[in-house]
């Protein structure tokens, strides 16, 4: 699995109880870490808090670890700060998930605040579409 962890300034939802409920049943872990250079993301195993550091961006990444490929992912939770009830999202507009998401077979999770979702978002070509939104209140499937 790979699980984005929460910016603090945003007051974005704590995945940190994902990571500790998702290790605790056995399963690897992977948190994004970005290349601000060359616009790609890649993902390394998560297993200790230790391994973090806060970027420019505030967003807690791993400065070292075990990078796992894209191919052993079978869900991605993927951070956002709106979605809609169609399986739209909104990130921070540097579309690093979409890129990462386009042809892959992977399960993608939004975890959100139900304030968080709209009706409907307007959705570009290269927007990569969410299979489930969770939210503190409801649970979307498409």
């Amino acid at each position: 699995m790979s699980l984005f962890l929460p910016i603090e300034r945003t007051k974005e939802i704590n995945t940190y109880k994902i990571w500790e409920k998702a290790t605790s049943f056995g399963a690897q872990v992977a948190v994004p870490k970005i290349n601000r250079k060359t616009e790609e993301m890649k993902h390394l195993l998560f297993e200790t808090e230790d391994q973090l550091e806060i970027s420019d961006w505030g967003i807690p990444e791993p400065s070292k670890g075990r990078v796992i490929a894209a191919e052993h992912f079978d869900i991605v939770i993927v951070p956002l700060l709106v979605a809609d009830k169609g399986g739209n999202r909104v990130g921070y507009g540097k579309g690093y998930y979409d890129k990462y998401l386009t042809n892959k077979n992977v399960v993608t999770v939004g975890v959100c605040y139900d304030f968080q979702v709209v009706d409907e978002l307007p959705k570009e070509n290269h927007d990569v579409k969410l299979d489930i939104l969770i939210t503190d209140k409801s649970i979307y499937r498409w």
